[in-house]
């Protein structure tokens, strides 16, 4: 075999191992995106919210956060609603994961830690997100309704927080945790909800798919609207910078400032039950 033979040889021994290398870390790209760990949410009913004559007791018993009895008026009145069973992430979308989508569709790289929620993303641009994950995986991968969340972190009982009725500091990624920046996705696992759903309160502020509006029989003092909100879409379980009032599950929210990063909104995948 002559020497240039020899070349030749080793060249393309070369460019099929570094074809193998790019295979390879396609394929794991693939699997970042593709390979949801879902968490199977079996049809029942849901105490939603909070009883209209216990509204002034909550806002007692957490009058420290300075949160005005008003905000909570919104989560009456208590009502038992039939949820359908669904499929929902155990964990919020990650930076690392959105990095792949903003590659794929010529958005912007986000900034921050791949195995951190990713914050700052608009309501529109989550939706487009489920949208390319479904096409992706041939799931109708979307937002989870506002009843669909609650009842993925309150099962089966009328619990006050994912984990109880107590309230624990280092349960949830909260303001009283002092970080005052989000953490690893699934990082506090004692925290997880009666299906195992995590994060579910703080570490990032949850889109859903509901828009605002009273719930049926809502106290008279229930505003029709929010038109101060950035965006009409209810958000779920607090961020970050937020306070243990937000980690209640019947607690309805939003996005009340324009910088969606600032305040902490992410999102999580649900989609139809298998």
């Amino acid at each position: 075999m002559s020497g240039r033979t020899g070349e030749h040889d080793i060249g393309q021994e070369a460019e099929g191992r570094a074809a193998e290398s790019r295979a390879a870390a396609d394929q794991e790209k693939e699997q970042l995106v593709e390979q949801v760990d879902w968490v199977d949410i079996p049809a029942g009913t849901l105490r939603r919210g909070t009883p209209a004559d216990a509204v002034p007791a909550v806002a007692r018993r957490y009058a420290d956060t300075g949160v005005p009895v008003e905000w909570y008026l919104k989560e009456a009145p208590r009502a038992e609603t039939h949820v359908p069973a669904f499929r929902i992430a155990r964990t919020p979308v990650t930076v690392g994961q959105w990095a792949l989508f903003a590659a794929a569709t010529g958005r912007p790289e986000p900034q921050g830690t791949a195995d951190h929620p990713v914050i700052g993303v608009a309501w529109e641009e989550a939706a487009a997100y489920c949208r390319w994950v479904g096409e992706r995986t041939g799931l109708a991968v979307r937002l989870p309704t506002e009843d669909e969340w609650e009842r993925a972190a309150r099962g089966d009982d009328g619990r006050e927080f994912p984990w109880g009725d107590e309230y624990r500091t280092g349960l949830a990624n909260l303001v009283d945790l002092g970080l005052g920046t989000t953490t690893p996705v699934g990082a506090f696992p004692e925290g997880a909800s009666p299906f195992g759903v995590l994060d579910m309160a703080g570490n990032a502020d949850e889109w859903t798919s509901t828009l605002y509006a009273p719930y049926p029989g809502a106290p008279d003092d229930v505003p029709k609207t929010e038109d101060w909100a950035f965006d009409p879409h209810i958000t779920r379980g607090g961020a970050f910078r937020h306070d243990r009032d937000l980690a209640r599950c019947a607690r309805r929210h939003g996005a009340y400032e324009k910088d969606l990063t600032a305040i902490g909104v992410g999102f999580r995948l649900a989609a139809p039950a298998r």
